[in-house]
């Protein structure tokens, strides 16, 4: 089976199917970090199948990214889903990897059952403060959360450096995806491993530019063409201007 791959410096981008190219991989990885498509935006049919830009943007910044497939599953649905692409993940995963997933506070139970169903060790999760630049809601408590749920393919010895337990940051003034994260974030959650980074969801690469200011081999995979272009053409830019340097010691702690 064939597949669209592009290489640049250490990365290696794939553009398909997670479930597809997971078992084609012939190597093995210390970290699977992960962001896959919610499927939280609507409780209803009609609502899931809405287009991602309306259901987790607002009216006026409608059509300023491309949309993204696989958000729109039921509960039952992304759990199996879920349980597949883990354990396909797992299987090239390093004994002692960690797997971190994100998550929001709607698929938070279900992404933890899918975790230990895989196979994977349920470790913790770790919450992303997105600090008080979260939309609020009136009368209510603010959106300003979202989660990374983790574990090990097995066990893991307690050896090397602590990373932290919470993550407060805000989301990336400019954005390259409807669903973007900080760089620096991936950063910090990757402090902890030495090894190469699998990224089964890649989006426009964020995880990539983290790998590449901490000098980590990289494979990320994306189903969209629009972003892995995007991904492609972030990396090859960073990679350019020697923009990638890594931004802070997030593993300086010693381990309990």
């Amino acid at each position: 089976m064939r597949f669209q791959t592009e290489t640049i410096g250490d990365a290696t981008l794939y553009l398909g199917d997670a479930l597809e190219i997971l078992p084609t991989l012939d190597r093995r990885f210390a970290m699977v970090l992960a962001d896959p498509p919610y499927c939280s935006g609507g409780t209803t049919a009609p609502e899931r199948t809405k287009a991602t830009s309306a259901k987790y943007q607002s009216h006026e910044n409608r059509g300023l990214y491309p949309e993204f497939a696989g958000d729109t599953r039921d509960q039952r649905s992304f759990l199996a889903w879920s349980t597949l692409w883990l354990g396909r993940a797992r299987a090239v995963a390093l004994p002692g990897a960690i797997c971190a997933v994100f998550s929001d506070w709607r698929q938070l139970p279900v992404t933890s059952d899918a975790l230990q169903a895989a196979g994977w060790i349920w470790r913790g999760i770790v919450p992303w403060d997105k600090t008080e630049a979260s939309r609020p809601q009136q009368g209510r408590y603010r959106i300003q959360a979202e989660y990374v749920v983790w574990g090990t393919n097995g066990p893991r010895p307690l050896a090397g450096s602590t990373a932290p337990g919470v993550f407060r940051m805000p989301k990336p003034h400019r954005k390259h995806h409807i669903a973007g994260k900080p760089v620096e974030l991936m950063e910090g959650l990757m402090s902890v491993v030495d090894g190469p980074v699998l990224d089964p969801f890649m989006g426009s690469g964020t995880v990539g530019l983290a790998c590449a200011a901490r000098g980590l081999d990289y494979v990320g995979i994306e189903v969209e063409p629009a972003y892995f272009e995007i991904a492609c053409q972030r990396l090859r830019e960073a990679g350019k201007s020697g923009t990638v340097t890594a931004s802070a010691d997030w593993g300086s702690a010693p381990a309990a």
